[in-house]
C-alpha cells in the first residue's frame, strides 16, 4: 500500500479578484503532492503562480476549486477562528525576514508565542524549548534576548525558522526563503534545511526561482508556468533529461562557472498576461518545438516514465508534429539541438 503524502494539492485555481474587471486566475488547475520526509522544490518565472499555490497550501489564500490535504485533513483558509490545533503542525516561512518578523518583540518572545498558544504554560519549558530551537538552527543562546534589527539577513532567516518549528511541524512552506539573502547566506540556509529535513523527518515544499538551489536541496522538482504545472520528476533526473521544453528552457538559463549559459530573460518572447493566457499549450508561444496542435489544445500532465510526469504534446503518443525522431528523442529525455 502506497503511503498517503503529508501534503496533497489537487486541482486548485486561485483567482484573484480585480475591481470592474475579470478576475486574474493565478493558479490554473495544479496539483501537487509532497512526500513524508521529503523535499519538493516549486520553480519557475515570476508570476507564475509559485507564491500564490504556497499561500493557498497553508490556508492563507482560498481557492475557488480543488482541494488541500495536510496528513489526510482538509486544508481551509484561514479565518478569525482559532487555527484547529492538527494544522500547527503545517507551517510556513516567508521570503523576506525583514519584514516577517515583529520588529517591536524580542526574539525569544516572537519564538516562545507559539508555544503558549500550543499550550506551553511553564515558562521555564518555554525558555529551554526556544533556546533548543535557536541552537537547532546555529543561532547563539542569547539571540533570545535581542530584537530582529539586530541580526543579519541570514541569522533573521535562521529565526524565522526557528520559530515555524516552535509548533514541531511535519510539514513547513517556504516561499523564497533565499531570495533576500546574499550568496554566503544562501549556502548556509540552504544547508539548514537539508539538515532539518534529515534530522527530523520535516517534509518541505521549497518554493524558488533558482533552479541552482533547488538542484541542491530537492529531492523532486516541479515546474510551473504561468498557473499551470509543466512538469515533476525527481531532481537528478529532471536536471539531465528534461522532458518539457519549458524546464529545458529553465536550466539552459542558469549560468555556468564557465561563463556559458544565459539569463532567463535571454529565453525567447515575453510571459504572458496572466488575465489573458494563450490557447491552448500556455508555453507555445516560446517554444521552439511548437506545432499545429499546441496553440489547439492544451496538454494535461500525465505519467510519462517512471515517477516522471510532463504536460506536453511530443510526449503523447502519435503525436503528428515535429519530425517523429525529434519527437522521440525528446520522449526519452535527450536533448534536441
Amino acid at each position: 500500500m502506497t503511503e498517503s503524502p503529508a501534503l496533497a494539492l489537487d486541482d486548485i485555481v486561485v483567482d484573484y479578484e480585480r475591481r470592474g474587471l475579470e478576475p486574474v486566475r493565478a493558479v490554473a488547475g495544479a496539483s501537487l503532492a509532497v512526500g513524508r520526509g521529503q523535499i519538493v522544490g516549486l520553480v519557475g518565472e515570476s508570476g507564475c503562480g509559485k507564491s500564490t499555490l504556497a499561500r493557498a497550501a497553508v490556508g492563507m489564500v482560498a481557492p475557488v476549486s480543488g482541494t488541500i490535504r495536510f496528513e489526510g485533513q482538509e486544508v481551509r483558509p484561514l479565518t478569525r477562528r482559532a487555527r484547529p490545533r492538527e494544522l500547527a503542525r503545517l507551517q510556513m516561512v516567508f521570503q523576506n525576514p525583514f519584514s516577517s518578523l515583529n520588529p517591536r518583540r524580542r526574539v525569544g518572545e516572537q519564538i516562545g508565542g507559539a508555544l503558549s498558544v500550543l499550550g506551553v504554560a511553564s515558562r521555564a519549558k518555554r525558555r529551554a524549548r526556544v533556546a533548543e530551537l535557536l541552537e537547532r538552527v546555529g543561532m547563539p543562546a542569547g539571540a533570545v534576548r535581542g530584537y530582529p534589527h539586530e541580526f543579519s539577513g541570514g541569522q533573521r532567516q535562521r529565526i524565522a525558522i526557528a520559530r515555524a518549528l516552535a509548533p514541531s511541524p511535519s510539514v513547513i512552506v517556504l516561499d523564497e526563503p533565499l531570495a533576500s539573502l546574499d550568496a554566503s547566506a544562501q549556502a548556509q540556509i540552504a544547508n539548514l534545511l537539508v539538515e532539518l529535513s534529515r534530522d527530523l523527518g520535516l517534509s518541505l515544499l521549497l518554493i524558488s526561482h533558482d533552479l541552482a538551489i533547488v538542484r541542491h536541496v530537492a529531492d523532486v522538482v516541479a515546474v510551473m508556468y504561468l498557473g499551470v504545472m509543466v512538469e515533476t520528476a525527481p531532481t537528478r533526473a529532471l536536471w539531465e533529461q528534461p522532458l518539457h521544453p519549458y524546464t529545458e528552457a529553465l536550466i539552459g538559463a542558469v549560468p555556468h562557472a564557465d561563463g556559458e549559459g544565459f539569463l532567463p530573460e535571454a529565453l525567447p518572447g515575453e510571459v504572458p498576461d496572466p488575465a489573458r493566457p494563450p490557447s491552448g499549450c500556455r508555453f507555445h508561444p516560446r517554444c521552439p518545438y511548437a506545432f499545429e496542435r499546441c496553440p489547439r489544445d492544451e496538454p494535461e500532465l500525465v505519467p510519462v516514465a517512471e515517477r516522471r510526469e510532463a504536460a506536453c504534446w511530443l510526449q503523447g503518443a502519435g503525436s503528428a508534429g515535429p519530425p517523429a525522431e525529434r519527437a522521440a528523442r525528446l520522449a526519452r529525455g535527450e536533448r534536441v539541438e
